[in-house]
């Protein structure tokens, strides 16, 4: 009787040793309750705005890029000290002068969602504008010549010619510059957005006593969460930076001159 009371007793205490083992190794937190949901939950919020924002930052940046080629001095002057500070500035600081300040200066109650994509906004125009100003500049003077020897009006130049060899060059900067929106976006935290990361915070917090050690596992798959995000997309930039090398995009001078001609 005495010989299985102290069995059943090593028996319980096994069990809760191994029951402790697992809390302490913390994995186990992922799968309790709806952590895992909550975390899926978050990196939707991270996508959301990053998406959200490179989809406003295209447009406005090849804009910005085309702008920052004109010969005006004024429209030089004005678009290199908006790129200056832009770059300058870290994105922290844009983050907290657009949520707090807004408040402050104009009463404008911002929610942290859009001060953060007004903040990428305003970053990836600067960025991507600088690209297509880059890409714009490297064409040679040559091919606007002969194009215009060819008859060729100015729109037909930038339809036919231009454009195709810009996008060529700057497809694969543009895909870069979504995966460092992504990346970023974690800065969003720091102003009340609830994304991904913040999602990791709330669940390690409410669960510090049952599970010690979960910040690793849940920090493991946050990693794994933004890998799964950018990998995608670096492999789609490196697929067009090979395609740019192999393919001839665009047209040359006698295939538009043909083509705007019949």
């Amino acid at each position: 009787m005495r010989a299985s009371a102290i069995e059943l007793f090593s028996l319980s205490s096994l069990l809760s040793l191994q029951n402790t083992g697992g809390r302490e190794r913390g994995i186990g937190i992922l799968f309790d309750g709806n952590n895992f949901e909550r975390l899926m939950g978050g990196l939707f919020v991270t996508i959301r705005i990053s998406l959200l924002s490179a989809a406003l930052s295209l447009p406005l940046g090849i804009l910005f890029g085309m702008l920052m080629t004109r010969r005006n001095p004024l429209t030089k002057a004005l678009s290199r000290i908006y790129l200056d500070f832009i770059r300058i500035m870290p994105q922290l600081v844009l983050l907290f002068l657009v949520y707090f300040g807004t408040a402050r200066a104009f009463a404008l109650s911002l929610s942290g969602e859009l001060s953060a994509v007004i903040v990428f906004v305003l970053w990836g125009t600067a960025e991507l504008g600088d690209l297509v100003r880059g890409a714009l500049v490297s064409i040679p003077r040559i091919q606007y010549e002969s194009a215009a020897a060819l008859g060729l009006t100015p729109l037909q130049t930038a339809f036919f010619i231009i454009i195709p060899q810009t996008v060529r060059r700057l497809i694969p900067l543009a895909i870069n510059l979504v995966t460092r929106m992504v990346k970023t976006s974690s800065l969003v935290v720091l102003i009340g957005v609830v994304e991904v990361l913040k999602t990791g915070q709330q669940i390690i917090d409410a669960n510090r006593f049952r599970y010690p050690t979960a910040a690793l596992p849940i920090y493991g798959v946050i990693f794994l969460l933004y890998f799964l995000v950018c990998w995608p997309i670096s492999l789609f930039a490196g697929y067009l930076e090979g395609l740019r090398r192999s393919v001839r995009f665009g047209w040359d001078g006698e295939e538009a001159a043909s083509v705007c001609g019949s």
